[in-house]
């Protein structure tokens, strides 16, 4: 018997916030990523101000672009797409306003916290305690609305793209809540609960797996939706789909490691890194493949589509990165890439074309459906492709030539056995390559300007419909499936919340096989006797060292190549870091590795370098750090870090934190006496003599020739 028809409404002033967000933190997203662009060929534009300075504005971009320029884009595209999948209403108009401005206080926070040096260190994660909470609880209400709407629909099948937003949600919930566990010693301060090897591989399972669930897995949701609709086709292949969804998502959660190859992580969490990077090729082509089927016989569309040929690009730009990330996970490939420029290229390929080419075709597709109207100008979308394009060539291109170049210096040696270059040359020698990077950001950044004005004249030209309404019966109580149903995979895809299961178990396998022995096997991370907890006055210098972001351009972790320990030192081992909350191992190197850098120059040297980097370094692309000359050291808070860190597990004596602050003051005078015979005049309460002494601690515990290993 025939279901009566029920009529629901789609809303659509929650898709308007959020396209509205997505273009305004897109455009400053980019313009600060245009700033930090040029920051590294032309020093003078950090203007020797703190707040502006790359190793702060850094992860104010990388944050803009990732969490609010393609989190709005996410939001905007299920807002959309998932009511009408469903056949049903979003669960509560207001969960999704405060979703809405709940996300958009985070951005805001995240700004002016970043930018006033509170940070946790830890890439892609450097948000602060008060903000991860915020974060989560706005991560639960958006996951209570779309789950809720997805449990009232009248569609009875789930289409593939409701998977990857299911998994989307259950498994950044799990990487953030995980990687986030910080012990706070102040309102908004803290330090990572994990140190050394285990945060290094707690970090990047989370690093890595934020860009495969929050940059990857919810825009092939949004690919599936949006490409079959734009080029009016269904999709290639619905298998082709199950096998994508569900191999990525297994095999992505374990490619985490191959970001720390050659590093003090044990050898076989790196082999498992490797191993799972490389078979994740198959289901990433696979999806990419399944989009670009999807267009058969559309083809002459895509000549007059600008939309489509967005699509095109950003598929390919997907299949491209999907190509290089496996390869850049063998390690003899990883050995050239891994601290260079290449790993630059190779996420901006993804960023600026999977991303943002994806956003920009969704936006030039929902815009005039929401306003009712044709778009102001199909000529300047095409425009728009063309420079955009142009744009990630030219910012790809250098990059790949950098790193390549980078690399090869770094490890060339003279006939005599000797390193050809000083860092500094292979740093100077790629300075053109870091400007026409720049003037390719700057074409794309033109580009989406176009999108703004022809989305703006759209908007003006159109009237917003802000409810549509539909008609579906409803959901039959009592479900006989037809002949021809039988599938195996039809029965979970009309179960929502085996489906959110089966992902949660699916995903977490992978974490759990790779942290547990880490934490729980001591002979993963050996404790080397000689190595001792930081004094407070190093401990304030650590803090201030991840305050400015000097993580951002600078490593600590000596590879064991030839080329390396010639250059730095004895390459590091995993018991150097047991200590170290946050570890900071770094991913890019702009300057040198600093983990043997104490003892290598004197204080003074470090007091110069801070002040004017080029008067010790001639034509060094390294900003200038006046304030640390000037600024008074903030002991207040100095005794509850020893508590914070004894909780850790540091083992400073009962009670050091009441006498911290005398023994900070004893050394920070030694070392403002030993400044005074190389004819320095500083107050031993600036916070340049803490970062003084952090320096010259670093790598002064190893004994080449005394490295006893104590397995506990």
């Amino acid at each position: 018997m025939q279901q009566p028809l029920e009529r629901f409404a789609y809303d659509n002033r929650h898709v308007k916030a959020f396209a509205y967000a997505t273009i305004i933190w897109g455009l400053v997203g980019m313009l600060v990523g245009l700033l930090i662009a040029f920051q590294i060929a032309f020093p003078a534009l950090n203007f020797d101000i703190a707040y502006t300075t790359f190793g702060r504005v850094r992860p104010v971009h990388t944050n803009a672009v990732i969490f609010a320029f393609v989190g709005n884009a996410i939001y905007m595209t299920i807002y959309y797409a998932l009511p009408r999948l469903m056949k049903a209403s979003m669960f509560s108009p207001k969960l999704g306003w405060i979703h809405f401005w709940g996300w958009q206080a985070i951005i805001v926070a995240a700004a002016v916290t970043l930018l006033a040096g509170y940070t946790s260190g830890k890439e892609y994660a450097e948000l602060e305690w008060p903000i991860d909470i915020a974060i989560t609880l706005v991560w639960v209400i958006f996951g209570i609305n779309m789950f809720m709407t997805i449990i009232q629909r009248r569609e009875r099948h789930m289409y593939v793209a409701v998977w990857f937003w299911i998994a989307t949600w259950v498994t950044v919930a799990m990487l953030h809540i995980v990687n986030s566990f910080e012990l706070p010693f102040s309102a908004l301060k803290s330090y990572s609960w994990y140190a050394g090897v285990q945060d290094a591989l707690v970090q990047w399972w989370y690093g890595h797996n934020a860009v495969a669930f929050f940059l990857t897995t919810p825009f092939i949701g949004v690919m599936y939706y949006f490409v079959p609709k734009a080029a009016n086709r269904p999709v290639y292949s619905y298998r082709w789909s199950i096998i994508h969804f569900w191999a990525l998502i297994f095999l992505y959660i374990w490619a985490g490691p191959h970001h720390l190859l050659y590093t003090s992580l044990p050898d076989w969490a790196q082999s498992l890194g490797t191993v799972f990077s490389v078979m994740l090729i198959l289901p990433s082509w696979a999806g990419m493949l399944n989009g670009l089927m999807t267009l058969r016989g559309a083809w002459d569309k895509v000549r007059e589509e600008p939309i489509l040929k967005f699509f095109v690009v950003a598929l390919t730009c997907y299949g491209m990165s999907t190509f290089e990330g496996p390869m850049l996970s063998l390690k003899n490939v990883n050995a050239i890439s891994h601290f260079t420029d290449w790993t630059v290229a190779h996420v901006h390929v993804g960023a600026l074309g999977w991303n943002g080419f994806l956003t920009f075709g969704a936006l030039y597709f929902l815009v005039p459906r929401l306003w009712n109207t044709p778009l102001y100008s199909k000529k300047m979308a095409a425009q728009h492709f063309w420079i955009g394009t142009l744009g990630i060539i030219l910012y790809a291109i250098p990059m790949y030539w950098a790193g390549f170049s980078q690399a090869l210096m770094w490890k060339e040696f003279t006939p005599e056995g000797t390193l050809k270059y000083q860092f500094l040359q292979t740093v100077t020698n790629i300075r053109p390559m870091y400007i026409l990077r720049g003037v390719g950001g700057t074409l794309y950044f033109v580009g989406f300007l176009m999108l703004v004005v022809n989305i703006w004249k759209t908007i003006a030209a159109g009237k917003f419909v802000p409810t549509e309404y539909g008609e579906a019966p409803a959901l039959e109580k009592n479900f006989v499936p037809h002949a021809g149903y039988n599938f195996w995979h039809a029965w979970i895809e009309r179960r929502p919340v085996q489906m959110l299961i089966v992902s949660l178990v699916v995903v977490a396998i992978g974490g759990l096989l790779e942290l547990i022995p880490t934490f729980l096997i001591k002979s993963n991370v050996p404790t080397l006797t000689h190595v001792k907890p930081y004094t407070p006055l190093e401990l304030e210098g650590r803090d201030i060292y991840i305050r400015e972001g000097c993580y951002t351009c600078h490593s600590q972790m000596v590879r064991p190549f030839r080329d390396e320990v010639a250059r730095y030192g004895e390459y590091s081992k995993a018991g150097e870091f047991v200590y170290d909350h946050p570890f900071q191992w770094g991913s890019k190197r702009t300057g040198p590795d600093l983990h043997r850098i104490g003892g290598k120059y004197p204080d003074s040297w470090h007091y110069n370098h801070m002040m004017k980097p080029t008067l010790m370094s001639p034509g060094s692309l390294m900003p200038n750090y006046p304030w640390l000359l000037d600024d008074n050291l903030d002991t207040s808070l100095t005794g509850a870090k020893i508590r914070a860190m004894q909780t850790l597990g540091v083992p400073y004596p009962e009670g050091y934190d009441q006498i911290a602050v005398a023994d900070l003051n004893k050394q920070a005078a030694q070392i403002a006496d030993g400044l005074k015979k190389d004819k320095i005049n500083t107050a031993p309460n600036k916070e340049i003599v803490a970062l003084i002494a952090y320096l010259q601690r670093l790598g002064k515990d190893i004994k080449v020739k005394d490295e006893t290993v104590v397995i506990k």
